[in-house]
């Protein structure tokens, strides 16, 4: 049986890179640190290496709820710690008595300054501050280059992991039954939508699965995929409950608060 059998076509060329750092660790004795990944992709590192005597792996993403996290792949001597992910993270200093920001408007402005999405983490706020977190090797850069967010000029101040806003993300369930795991039938059901609009939602861009957009309606979903549907918010699917006796998917997922 093939490994790529469980995935995506579209994930393969991911499948290939965990197989890659798993190698290094196996051939080289030395670690291997990622990019910030996303939850699904954290999925499939830990579905591949599982439970192998010879390679170890742990998240890291600059707090303890991190959505985007790095990984650290080790071989089972080592100990890495929390420096080991090379994380930093930063204060958005603006000022905010005389103009807002919005989340989508700091993602924007990371990547007009040409910094790829897998460089950073998760953009955090507790309501009044916002931070960002950073893969260590771009902090330089973002510092010299982001100097403005919409139409605030900001500047970046370097603060410790124990200052990080850590906010757990509170989720409501939802326990729904599907026929198949299309993305249209899928969220149809989530949203409360007939199939007859789920799908120009879908082929028209509204959609994105784990912060892509995904414009084909019989894209089929796994669990620990991100979901996005513009202007109704987001879902995550925890988990595939199995089936029914009449042969229907029971999924259940996690609806942000």
């Amino acid at each position: 049986m093939s490994v790529y059998e469980h995935y995506r076509k579209e994930e393969h060329s991911f499948v290939d890179q965990v197989m890659e750092w798993k190698g290094i660790v196996i051939e080289e004795y030395r670690w291997k640190l990622t990019d910030f990944l996303d939850p699904r992709q954290q999925e499939i590192v830990r579905s591949i290496i599982g439970q192998n005597e010879d390679v170890k792996y742990a998240f890291w993403g600059g707090h303890e709820h991190a959505e985007r996290q790095r990984c650290l792949l080790y071989p089972p001597y080592l100990d890495p710690s929390e420096d080991d992910f090379e994380v930093t993270v930063f204060d958005l200093e603006y000022p905010s008595k005389f103009v807002q920001i919005e989340h989508r408007q700091i993602l924007g402005a990371l990547m007009n300054v040409g910094l790829k999405r897998e460089k950073f983490g998760d953009i955090l706020t507790d309501g009044e501050r916002f931070q960002v977190v950073l893969s260590s090797e771009v902090s330089d850069f973002i510092t010299w280059n982001l100097t403005s967010v919409g139409k605030a000029k900001v500047s970046l101040k370097g603060i410790p992991t124990s200052d990080v806003i850590s906010v757990e993300q509170d989720y409501s369930y939802l326990g729904v039954t599907v026929s198949s795991l299309r993305l249209d039938t899928v969220i149809s059901e989530v949203y409360k939508l007939s199939r007859s609009k789920a799908k120009p939602l879908i082929e028209g861009g509204y959609v994105k699965v784990n912060w892509k957009v995904v414009d084909d309606p019989s894209f089929s979903l796994e669990v620990k995929d991100v979901i996005s549907v513009r202007g109704k918010g987001r879902s995550v699917l925890m988990a595939n409950d199995g089936q029914t006796k009449k042969g229907k998917i029971r999924l259940t997922f996690g609806i942000p608060k």
